[in-house]
């Protein structure tokens, strides 16, 4: 069939009208494209209080950051965003363009550690150390030449920071690979005590003649007689007594020498992880009672003996050792009495102190002397100054005590036996029990023991 000119025009024109419209829906999309996918997070590191600024490829129109707290953006032109680092972390920067654009950040904010590195590299050149730091320790890493290089930028980096933890694992060439502190103390306790004393009391009686005269001279620093309805009442008769019946006079002496030796010797052995503190007691806990209410007692207990505590820290092939020693001891004499108990005081002999030695060497703590003397003298006025009898009207108490404690330290470093390194146990030359006293073995057929069968010789042909 043919068309006519009119009608195919109309036809043509009615197609127009049909492709025209979805020619400008394809234009349409073309002007609003799809939201374009997110590139890889990309890492901006930053040091806590310093700034940095990042540029984009399209004009910025909306930011946001996780945490402000550890650092925040502000955009400062259409196409770059400012970044200040407060405080170490990660937090995630997020960017909006026109368009549906989109770039996200990780934002790494770490401890200025600049300064630090810089000021170890100047004080320690040539030495190899790392110095990385987190929010709650600072760590210090690498390989040094002398120990004493590695305790010097230990104390460095902990006065740079107070309030935090120094981890330091630089190593030192010859350092032991040892974690554990083996420390053998050896406690050593001597007193000396002597106690003098002199004392005379005289009294006398009714004596024929004198039947109305009664006397008694004392300087009533010892116990002396006294007189009780005509009698006389001795509370202690001291060392020596002399009395005449005839006269009835009579005299109490007190001639005492005392000498006394005491001497305790203990030889702990503790074992400790480095770093960490061990104690050791030897002795025991005495009762202090207390009122916790209206008729209502407590008690609780006070420690006392030869007692150790040690921290120990490897450094190297150094050890260094914060000790305190203390050796104690109950005194009745000082003691208190409360509510009917008797509280006993404590006499305590203490040392603390930090040292630095290497494996198997000593020390000693030594020079802790406790002198006391005591001297304690009673006269009789006027007649103790009369000559020949004025020593009899004198008395007199003199009491010397010395006390020295020695306290001699090995630190040495020590590792777990393997099983093959494990000695055997000490055996006894003979049995405990000697055999034949088993209730089995007498009877009949026997009954405690049961031998094995015999081996079997298997021979092959």
């Amino acid at each position: 069939m043919t068309m006519t000119g009119p009608i195919r025009r109309a036809a043509f024109g009615v197609l127009l009208l049909i492709l025209t419209p979805l020619a400008g829906f394809d234009a349409l999309h073309a002007q609003a494209p799809p939201p374009q996918a997110a590139p890889p997070y990309a890492r901006v590191p930053l040091t806590a209080g310093r700034s940095t600024v990042l540029a984009t490829d399209f004009d910025i129109t909306r930011i946001a950051v996780t945490n402000p707290a550890i650092a925040d953006a502000v955009v400062v032109q259409p196409r770059e965003i400012l970044v200040d680092g407060k405080a170490p972390g990660t937090i995630s920067l997020i960017v909006w363009g026109p368009a549906n654009q989109r770039v996200q950040y990780d934002v790494v904010v770490e401890q200025p550690v600049a300064a630090l590195q810089q000021q170890l590299g100047l004080l320690f050149p040539g030495e190899e150390i790392q110095v990385a730091l987190n929010a709650d320790a600072i760590v210090l890493s690498g390989r040094v030449s002398a120990t004493e290089i590695m305790l010097r930028a230990g104390e460095i980096a902990k006065a740079t920071a107070p309030k935090g933890n120094v981890i330091n694992l630089l190593q030192v060439p010859g350092a032991s690979d040892a974690r554990q502190v083996m420390l053998q103390v050896r406690f050593a306790e001597v007193n000396r005590r002597a106690i003098t004393e002199l004392g005379a009391s005289i009294f006398t009686g009714p004596a024929p003649g004198f039947r109305d005269w009664v006397g008694r001279g004392t300087t009533q620093q010892f116990p002396a007689p006294e007189f009780k309805e005509d009698e006389l009442v001795f509370s202690d008769f001291l060392n020596l007594f002399l009395f005449n019946t005839n006269y009835n006079v009579g005299a109490v002496l007190r001639l005492l020498k005392q000498t006394g030796y005491f001497q305790s010797l203990a030889e702990p052995n503790l074992i400790a992880y480095n770093g960490q503190e061990a104690s050791f007691l030897a002795g025991g806990e005495f009762p202090i009672p207390f009122s916790t209410g209206i008729g209502a007692v407590s008690v609780v207990f006070k420690e006392f003996g030869v007692r150790l505590n040690f921290t120990p820290t490897i450094a190297g092939d150094l050890i260094r050792l914060h000790v305190r020693p203390e050796v104690s001891s109950l005194d009745f004499n000082n003691g208190i009495l409360l509510e009917g108990f008797r509280i006993p005081a404590l006499t305590v002999r203490r040392a603390e102190t930090d040292v630095e030695l290497r494996d198997g060497q000593s020390f000693a703590i030594a020079g802790l002397i406790d002198n006391e003397a005591q001297l304690d003298e009673a006269a009789v006025p006027v007649l103790s100054r009369l000559p020949i009898i004025g020593p009899l009207f004198k008395s007199k108490a003199d009491r010397q005590e010395k006390t020295e404690l020695l306290v001699l330290i090995t630190p040495r470093l020590v590792r777990p036996l393997d099983p093959d390194e494990v000695p055997a146990l000490p055996t006894l030359p003979g049995r405990f029990l000697p055999s034949g006293d088993d209730i089995g073995e007498q009877l009949e057929g026997g009954g405690g023991t049961v031998d094995p069968p015999a081996p079997v010789r298997r021979v092959t042909r």
